[in-house]
C-alpha cells in the first residue's frame, strides 16, 4: 500500500533517525499553531475588536471622546478603493470581520502594518476616517510565540540529534567491524552504548574470536598433515628412482601429480585468501605484471582493456592466486585468453575471457564449489586438476568483499569470469 513512499524515505540509519526525530516536533508544531493560535488567538482578537467597535460606535455619537479613547477621527473626501492586508496577516482577518459586522456603515479596511488600523466609515454623504493603534484590536504576542516556538523547537532538536548520534555510533562501529572481519581483516572494537548494542557487540567477538580460534586450529592440523603426508611421498620417491626408466617414469607422475593434489588441498584448506594484509594496489600495473608473468611462462595471455586509474585495497598475494588460477584454467581449456580491468568510483573489475568450450549457464553454480569437475564442459585432457581453481578465485573475491561471477564472452564465446569487489 505504502510502497511508492519506500522511494521518498532515507535509507541510511542516520537520516531514519533524524526523521523519526523531526517529524513528531513539526507535528507539535503544526499542532499547537492550528489549535492554539487559531482558536485562542482568534478568540482574543475578535473580543478585543468587539470592544473597540463599542468605543467606535461612541464616538461617532459623542465625537468629543475621540482623543480620551485613543481615536483618531477626521472627515475626508474620498476613500481607497479597496481594502489593505497583507497575506499573511490571519488575525487581520479576524479583525477586519468584526469591525465590519458591529460597526455600522464601515466600507473600507486598512491594516499595512502591525502597528495602525484605518477605517472608512459612510454616513449619508460624509465620509469619516477612523485611525487606531493595532494593539487595541489584536493582541501583539502571536509573532512572538512563533518565534519561540520555532527558535526552542530547533534548539532542542539539535541538542536531541547530538544525544541521538552518540547513540547510533556504537552501531556504525559495530557495522564496520562486521564488514571489516567480512573482508578478512579484523580491527579493533570495544562494545559500547546501549544495553542492546552492547550485547549485539560482545555476541560480535564472540563470534569472531570462535571463527579466528577454529581457522588457527585448522592451520595447525593440516600443517601437521602436510608434513605427516610428505614424508611417505619422500620415501616412495627414493624407492622408484631405483627402477628402470620404463618403470619409474610414469610412476615418478603419479607422485607428482599426488604432491600437486596434496598441495592444492592443503592451499584451499588453509584458506590463502585470508592469509596477509590489505594495502593500496593500482589494480593495472597488478593485472600488468601478471599478464607479463604468464607471457613469460609461454602463455597465450593479452591484457586488452584497462579502465579508469587510482588504487584499491587488496590483498595482494591472494588476488594473483586467483587471478593466476582464472588464467591457468583458461589457457588450459583454450587457446588463446584477454584479460582486462575496469575501476570505477564503485567498483572494481577483473575479467578474464577465454575460446575454450565454456560452461553451461545450468552448471556454473556447481563449478564454484571445491572438488568439483565438469568434464563435459571443460577438456581433462589438456591437464589435471581437482576442481579448486575456481572455488579458491571464489574465495578469495568473498574475502575482499565481492563476488566471482561467471559468464559466456562475447568477445571470444568461451568462458567470461569477473572478479567484482565493491570500493
Amino acid at each position: 500500500m505504502f510502497d511508492w513512499l519506500k522511494s521518498y524515505m532515507p535509507r541510511g540509519l542516520y537520516g531514519r533517525a533524524a526523521l523519526i526525530l523531526l517529524l513528531p516536533v513539526v507535528t507539535l508544531q503544526l499542532v499547537v499553531s492550528v489549535v492554539f493560535v487559531q482558536r485562542h488567538f482568534e478568540g482574543v482578537s475578535s473580543q478585543m475588536s468587539r470592544e473597540l467597535a463599542r468605543e467606535i460606535r461612541l464616538v461617532l455619537v459623542e465625537p468629543e471622546l475621540a482623543a480620551r479613547l485613543e481615536l483618531e477621527v477626521s472627515d475626508v473626501a474620498a476613500m481607497p478603493e479597496g481594502d489593505e492586508r497583507r497575506w499573511y496577516d490571519f488575525s487581520g482577518l479576524v479583525v477586519a470581520r468584526t469591525l465590519r459586522d458591529a460597526v455600522p456603515g464601515v466600507d473600507r479596511i486598512l491594516l499595512p502594518d502591525d502597528f495602525t488600523v484605518t477605517l472608512y466609515l459612510r454616513e449619508g454623504d460624509r465620509i469619516v476616517k477612523i485611525g487606531f493603534p493595532r494593539r487595541r484590536a489584536s493582541p501583539t504576542n502571536a509573532h512572538q510565540l512563533f518565534v519561540n516556538m520555532m527558535v526552542f523547537g530547533v534548539v532542542m532538536t539539535l541538542i536531541a540529534f547530538l544525544y541521538l548520534r552518540n547513540q547510533l555510533r556504537p552501531i556504525t562501529r559495530l557495522a564496520a567491524a562486521a564488514e571489516a572481519f567480512g573482508r578478512g581483516r579484523s580491527v579493533p572494537y570495544s562494545p559500547a552504548g546501549a544495553v542492546e548494542v552492547r550485547a549485539a557487540g560482545s555476541a560480535f567477538l564472540d563470534m569472531r574470536n570462535r571463527i579466528e580460534r577454529h581457522i588457527e586450529q585448522r592451520t595447525l592440523m593440516l600443517s601437521g598433515v602436510s608434513h605427516d603426508l610428505r614424508t611417505p611421498l619422500t620415501r616412495l620417491r627414493l624407492g622408484i628412482s631405483m627402477l628402470d626408466d620404463e618403470d619409474r617414469e610414469p610412476l615418478e607422475r603419479d607422485v607428482e601429480d599426488m604432491q600437486g593434489l596434496i598441495d592444492a588441498f592443503l592451499d584451499f584448506a588453509r584458506g590463502d585468501s585470508q592469509s596477509g594484509e590489505a594495502e593500496p594496489v593500482d589494480p593495472a600495473e597488478f593485472l600488468r605484471h601478471i599478464v607479463e608473468d604468464a607471457q613469460r611462462a609461454g602463455r597465450a595471455v593479452v591484457l586488452r582493456e584497462v579502465e579508469g586509474s587510482g588504487e584499491v585495497m587488496l590483498k595482494p598475494g591472494a588476488m594473483r592466486r586467483a587471478l593466476e588460477n582464472l588464467v591457468g584454467n583458461a589457457v588450459r581449456h583454450g587457446t588463446r585468453c584477454e584479460v582486462s580491468v575496469a575501476l570505477t568510483e564503485r567498483s572494481l573489475r577483473f575479467r578474464v575471457e577465454d575460446n575454450g568450450p565454456g560452461i553451461a549457464p545450468e552448471q556454473r553454480g556447481d563449478a564454484l564449489r571445491p572438488f568439483v569437475r565438469l568434464d563435459p564442459a571443460r577438456n581433462q585432457d589438456k591437464g589435471s586438476g581437482v576442481g579448486l581453481g575456481l572455488a579458491i578465485a571464489a574465495d578469495v573475491a568473498r574475502a575482499h568483499g565481492g563476488i566471482l561471477r561467471l559468464g559466456k564472452s562475447d568477445a571470444l564465446g568461451g568462458l567470461r569470469a569477473d572478479i567484482v569487489i565493491a570500493r
